[in-house]
């Protein structure tokens, strides 16, 4: 799986090109602006990005360079990433030193969801959390998700549904949020259509399991 981490070690190799695929990818479905940009930064990181470190450090002049564009296009285009979350500022410019920055993976992942499919579903299996093992795991957890108020149905819901998983939980169930539905009728939007088609698909029916065990005979709708 490709995570935030860095993408190093076995199967470094195609956690890098995932990477570089979905940002291809979005790219060409987006308009000629972000299409250029996502370009550029594609450029930069395949010519000058330390996988191993998660590194990125290179003058303005040199990225103009690479680009085939004035400094001040480069200042504006950084700054747009860094904005966007998809560059990650380590240590600003100094006298004598350019700017560190890191790769934003998580957001780049978290923007470039709804592409995915369009790779193939071996790509999203890769990129989708693995449900956590009963073993004790050695690796450090991520930050807990806020939860919806525990007072709502789609509240008590996510409970279960985070305590069952909470990567999965993290990665699919927090970004849907609850819609005025009939009773006995739980209506969840998604941020995406493909995010709506890949729960609806594929994480069903841990959604009607959790909902079942705290409002029996309601049924579920992602829309």
């Amino acid at each position: 799986m490709l995570s935030s981490k860095k993408a190093v070690g076995r199967g470094s190799a195609t956690r890098k090109y995932d990477l570089l695929t979905i940002l291809g990818t979005y790219a060409l479905s987006q308009g000629k602006t972000l299409q250029r940009q996502t370009l550029r930064l594609i450029c930069l990181i395949t010519a000058r990005y330390n996988w191993q470190n998660d590194h990125l450090s290179v003058g303005q002049t040199e990225i103009a360079r690479l680009w085939s564009v004035n400094p001040r296009t480069v200042k504006r285009e950084m700054a747009a990433f860094r904005d966007r979350g998809w560059l990650v500022e380590k240590r600003p410019a100094a006298r004598g030193r350019v700017t560190l920055y890191g790769l934003g993976i998580a957001r780049i992942l978290d923007d470039t969801r709804e592409v995915w499919e369009k790779v193939g579903p071996d790509l999203v299996e890769r990129l989708t959390p693995e449900p956590q093992s009963a073993e004790p795991s050695k690796v450090i957890p991520f930050p807990q998700v806020s939860l919806p108020p525990e007072d709502t149905l789609w509240g008590r819901v996510a409970q279960l549904l985070s305590l069952e998983d909470a990567a999965l939980y993290r990665s699919w169930f927090a970004a849907l949020e609850p819609l005025e539905g009939g009773a006995g009728e739980l209506v969840l939007k998604a941020p995406s259509a493909f995010h709506a088609t890949y729960v609806t698909t594929h994480l069903m029916p841990r959604i009607e399991s959790a909902l079942r065990s705290v409002a029996p005979g309601s049924r579920c709708r992602i829309c």
